[in-house]
């Protein structure tokens, strides 16, 4: 059996005929991104988005003429569309920068009741790690929950979810989300080589995305976590504006430098009238396993604070601890490792608060559904 490369999949690619119906689909520069692992191809085809109706024919030639190689087990073949920037309007050209982008169409999985946006302002505030322990304690009040990890760059919930392998699809479309612990999930990391960086534009970025909420067979499901990128960046913007977001949950550590950005964070989804859900604090104490000394390393409260501020709920304080940090590493989170944890009352006091937000049922009814946790 041959092995299946990047030369290989270009000079393939160079007898697919693009949309002018004279140069190839390489000739005329529209083939990046390209990613194989374990035999499974994928690529990016960049287009004009006028083009869009009729390229979905090339789409496919592309994709059929690369799984003719010999090896080739799956391929993948993505339209991406560069977005011309809107001139500003004269006179007002302040407005038309402070404003988004406008929207598109926002569609959403079938069968997905609630999508919530687990966000943070910027990276290393521990948003993925309360992510898969929000999903986790969602799924034991009783919910069908699934984890989309958007973190293209980054993805993390592989490791976390203690998930490896790539996901099957039955069709050569849709593909089946891989599943641990009772939740759903789909992450480009179970695409491409734990140590492979992914250089991408925003539009391919974007079109990755689009592809794990739209074909990906999610089947039934009261809450899709989304692990959104960190930032305020443009994939983050575009999917909460074409994504139907029921809401957004702000992470940020205590500290002024991480508030700020929380803050920006919080105002993006404001802008596009996405709900903000509330702020959790993470991070936001430590106490000594020895002696029980509580030391505030990154402040304590700043969180709440900023909630009250900005006139939004305060869901809740997660500790500084390594337990939670070394299960989570060890794809065992700590929801699951440590059920009687108070780490793990905290995430389920949280996630009891969100589900009530979702489903207009009091808190207090959902906790009384959802399994007696006894700390001693």
């Amino acid at each position: 059996m041959s092995e299946v490369t990047e030369t290989l999949v270009m000079e393939v690619l160079a007898t697919v005929v693009g949309p002018d119906g004279r140069r190839t689909l390489t000739e005329a520069g529209m083939i990046s991104g390209v990613a194989i692992k374990e035999r499974n191809v994928q690529f990016s085809i960049e287009i004009d988005p006028k083009d869009a109706d009729r390229m979905e024919p090339i789409r496919k030639a592309a994709e059929a003429a690369v799984d003719g190689l010999d090896g080739v087990l799956s391929v993948t073949a993505i339209l991406t569309a560069e977005r011309a920037a809107p001139s500003a309007p004269s006179g007002d050209g302040a407005k038309a920068a402070d404003a988004p982008p406008r929207p598109g169409r926002k569609s959403g999985p079938t069968g997905v009741a609630n999508i919530v946006a687990v966000a943070s302002g910027k990276g290393g505030v521990g948003k993925s790690t309360t992510a898969v322990n929000l999903a986790l304690a969602l799924k034991d009040l009783g919910l069908r929950i699934g984890l989309l990890d958007a973190d293209v760059f980054g993805p993390s919930q592989p490791r976390m979810l203690g998930i490896s392998g790539r996901p099957n699809s039955p069709d050569g479309k849709v593909l089946e989300p891989m599943e641990n612990f009772g939740v759903k999930a789909m992450s480009i990391g179970f695409l491409i080589s734990e140590d492979q960086p992914v250089v991408w534009r925003g539009p391919m970025v974007m079109g990755a995305l689009q592809q794990m909420l739209a074909d990906v067979a999610w089947g039934e499901l009261d809450v899709l976590i989304v692990d959104m990128p960190p930032g305020t960046g443009d994939a983050q913007l575009t999917m909460a504006q074409n994504t139907p977001l029921a809401g957004a949950v702000i992470v940020s550590t205590p500290q002024d430098i991480a508030l700020i950005d929380a803050r920006k964070g919080l105002n993006m989804f404001r802008k596009v009238d996405v709900p903000v859900l509330g702020i959790i604090e993470n991070m936001s104490v430590y106490v000594c396993p020895s002696c029980g000394h509580e030391a505030h390393i990154f402040g304590h409260g700043g969180a709440r604070r900023e909630a009250e501020s900005l006139a939004v709920d305060f869901l809740g304080e997660i500790p500084l601890d390594i337990d939670i940090r070394t299960h989570a590493d060890d794809g065992d989170p700590i929801v699951i490792a440590k059920p009687d944890s108070p780490h793990t009352k905290a995430y389920r006091d949280i996630a009891t608060t969100i589900w009530s937000k979702l489903s207009g049922e009091a808190a207090e009814s959902v906790r009384r559904a959802a399994p007696s946790i006894v700390v001693e």
